[in-house]
């Protein structure tokens, strides 16, 4: 059984039309809630995303009342990784080893962890950021490119240009 972890990138495409957003509701719809995954910190990120988009111009106020209103309801229904201090270790371990930022270390940290908890468990990394998708791939993970249109059921794809 598949599971996906939705990294902020990606999880944002659900509440501001960006490219792959049509995609990636497809997939949202075609898996079960409960082999969703996202870190506790993903909806806060996604929440500053929206804000910052609304104080730059880039949607109306209603857009981001009507995106924050979704983020709420969606963020409720996804299984989050907390924020522990396993979590915390391991984006530690990926900022000695890679290049990433502390904030994409965290999301791949929380999705190691997810891993390591539930062993049986295979989990997909959806991103839309590539150098986030190239860690995921180094560490394992099946990924799939929130910029590219998903189609349910889909396993890989190779990471595209931003």
């Amino acid at each position: 059984m598949s599971f996906y972890f939705f990294e902020a990138t990606a999880f944002a495409k659900l509440f501001v039309r960006e490219p792959g957003t049509d995609g990636l509701i497809r997939l949202m719809e075609s898996v079960e809630d409960n082999r969703k995954l996202i870190a506790a910190s993903t909806p806060l990120e996604v929440y500053a995303a929206v804000r910052r988009r609304e104080r730059m111009g880039q949607i109306t106020a209603e857009d981001a009342s009507s995106a924050l209103e979704m983020l709420s309801l969606e963020g409720a229904r996804m299984v989050q990784q907390p924020l522990n201090p396993a979590v915390l270790e391991a984006a530690r371990q990926l900022l000695d080893r890679t290049r990433l930022r502390w904030p994409d270390a965290l999301q791949l940290g929380a999705a190691i962890t997810a891993r390591d908890m539930f062993r049986s468990m295979e989990i997909t990394f959806v991103s839309a950021s590539a150098p986030l998708l190239e860690a995921a791939k180094t560490e394992g993970f099946e990924v799939l490119d929130a910029e590219e249109e998903l189609e349910p059921g889909l396993k890989e794809t190779e990471a595209g240009s931003l």
